[in-house]
């Protein structure tokens, strides 16, 4: 099954999304999460609320609480050790297996939060990077990732999210 199978899955009945970009921007690819988020800007239903993290997811607890959604996709790097550009559906029930701890307050710290606060159904878009050093910009691997996820998602929101 592919990515996007997944994400149609786990989107069914979804009413009220947010779409939560996580990452460093200045760290090259670890900037992934946001730079989709930025992608969707203006392009999705009002049923959708994009939020730009950085690093800090905590710091939007009040905003998607208030929001009540029914899902939380959470898009971020993370060293999965496949080739760059590769991606990965955590669902909830799976997080807890995989150590993601490169912001301020670490992502599963985050999860349970929210799934206290919440009653949302909760996945993880893991991106592999590339390259994480110092810098602006996507390596032209995750840039083409992004577009294409992008793409995908647009296409998503559109046909599960009323």
């Amino acid at each position: 099954m592919s990515l996007i199978d997944h994400l149609e899955r786990w989107l069914f009945g979804a009413i009220r999304l947010v779409v939560l970009g996580v990452g460093n921007s200045l760290r090259r690819d670890d900037a992934i999460g946001i730079e989709i988020v930025n992608k969707l800007e203006g392009r999705v239903p009002s049923s959708v609320f994009l939020v730009k993290s950085e690093s800090t997811p905590e710091n939007f607890i009040e905003p998607i609480v208030l929001f009540k959604p029914t899902h939380i996709l959470i898009i971020d790097a993370a060293l999965l050790t496949l080739s760059p550009g590769a991606t990965k559906l955590l669902k909830s029930i799976e997080f807890s297996k995989v150590p993601i701890s490169s912001h301020d307050l670490p992502l599963q710290i985050f999860y349970e939060y929210m799934s206290i606060s919440t009653s949302a159904k909760i996945a993880f878009l893991l991106i592999q990077p590339k390259d994480t050093s110092f810098g602006e910009g996507l390596t032209i691997e995750l840039s083409s990732v992004r577009e294409k996820l992008v793409t995908s998602l647009l296409k998503l929101f559109e046909c599960v999210i009323k």
